[in-house]
């Protein structure tokens, strides 16, 4: 599954740029444009206009850039005030009907881009109304050009005219792109909310009765004692044997809260790498169910990812990652399943020792009878991270398990994509 998030939504609709290359992108794709005003500026710089027209044409159109570029980039960026909307707007619409009466039909471009600011700053009950009103007072300064009758119909007016109205649709897009992001958070946050809950409604059925019990009995050896030391004796082992069992379900409880899944580590994964502008391509076995895959197997394999992610995150610089998921037969007849994690960025550090959290990500998976190898990736340039937990019996479904003897063959290309082993290298 390939996630373009850049290419997908290159403007960042509904949401501020988090990077500079993703300011950058947004700046330019507004900023572009402004080369539809390539008809003004050949006019102004024409060898056989007057100084004059040049001046005022230079003035008028500097003013006019300006104008939209200050209220275009502060509606994107910052709340504008509505007085502030209203004067760039006036500024920009009066020097669309002065320049394009005084100087020639070239001008009246100036008019598409105040239709379509218009659109973009106001509220659809205002612009509504004002993008037919510029376009009406475009085509009556249009009709005093005899050259342009017909002509500018098509050329000014209507653009004028459709791109307002498609950038009022823009605008509902972004609107609601933004509101279905907080509705998601939202969500998430009450999801959140009902799993504390549910814990803490489950380890007050757990514990209630546990500890009332322990209290009962720890007042009733209490009271045996000194008299009756054999028959505190037994409430103390009582008490023991009540309390072991609840550090049992205590533990049984919130086993599964602890416990990651490569499915919700995936897709957290993809998630973050997305709003970092990094391209993810991951395996589609992953979001799959593995049988022979025990809990704490897979659990060391969610944590690698989750590790992997954050290192890329943080440390690579990376613009591309790669997730690949094999199984694989090892020397002594056990198959494994190998979670391979490479990207494009710095490569590993000049440092010869793990982070803490490579450190505590090798000893978990140590503990899950796994390995954990980390180097250069394979292409020469970039990070990988290999991690190999064993599997059970059972095959994958709709892969049939290979037999032992094939741990000698070369994987062919129906087996997927078997990464090369590794050279251990540390990452910080």
């Amino acid at each position: 599954m390939k996630s373009e998030p850049w290419a997908q939504n290159p403007m960042m609709m509904g949401q501020a740029a988090r990077t500079r290359r993703q300011a950058i992108g947004k700046t330019t794709w507004v900023g572009i444009w402004l080369l539809y005003l390539a008809g003004p500026v050949g006019e102004t710089l024409q060898s056989g206009t007057p100084l004059a027209e040049r001046i005022w044409g230079g003035l008028g159109l500097t003013l006019f850039v300006l104008s939209y570029v200050l209220l275009i980039f502060r509606h994107m960026w910052r709340r504008t005030t509505r007085p502030l909307i209203y004067g760039l707007l006036g500024v920009m619409l009066a020097l669309s009907a002065v320049l394009s009466w005084t100087l020639n039909g070239e001008w009246l471009v100036l008019f598409i881009f105040t239709s379509v600011s218009s659109a973009v700053v106001l509220p659809w009950q205002q612009s509504r109304w004002s993008i037919p009103l510029i376009t009406v007072l475009l085509l009556a300064i249009g009709a005093r050009y005899p050259e342009l009758r017909g002509y500018y119909l098509f050329a000014y007016g209507l653009p004028a005219l459709g791109s307002g109205f498609m950038m009022v649709g823009v605008q509902h897009l972004i609107h609601t792109t933004a509101e279905l992001r907080l509705a998601r958070q939202e969500v998430a946050r009450l999801a959140a909310n009902d799993e504390r809950l549910r814990l803490a409604r489950d380890l007050h059925d757990l514990l209630g009765h546990s500890l009332s019990l322990i209290t009962l009995k720890s007042e009733l050896a209490g009271r045996m004692l000194p008299a009756r030391p054999e028959d505190a004796a037994r409430q103390v082992a009582d008490i023991e044997q009540v309390s072991r069992q609840a550090l049992v379900d205590v533990r049984e409880a919130v086993t599964g809260y602890r416990k990651p899944r490569l499915a919700v580590e995936l897709a957290a994964a993809r998630t973050a790498l997305r709003t970092a502008g990094i391209e993810l391509t991951a395996d589609p076995a992953l979001e799959a169910e593995y049988r022979g895959l025990a809990a704490d197997e897979e659990g060391a394999l969610a944590w690698a990812l989750r590790e992997a992610a954050t290192n890329v995150l943080r440390h690579s610089g990376a613009r591309r990652c790669e997730l690949l998921l094999s199984e694989e037969w090892e020397a002594d007849e056990r198959r494994y399943l190998c979670l391979t994690v490479l990207d494009d960025g710095q490569g590993p550090p000049r440092a010869q020792h793990d982070g803490n959290g490579l450190a505590g990500l090798r000893e978990r998976i140590g503990l899950a009878g796994g390995r954990l190898e980390t180097g250069p990736a394979p292409r020469g340039r970039g990070f990988a991270l290999r991690a190999c937990v064993p599997l059970g019996t059972a095959a994958h479904p709709g892969v049939p398990a290979p037999a032992p003897e094939s741990a000698a063959e070369p994987a062919t290309a129906a087996d997927g994509p078997v990464p090369g082993p590794v050279a251990p290298s540390p990452r910080a």
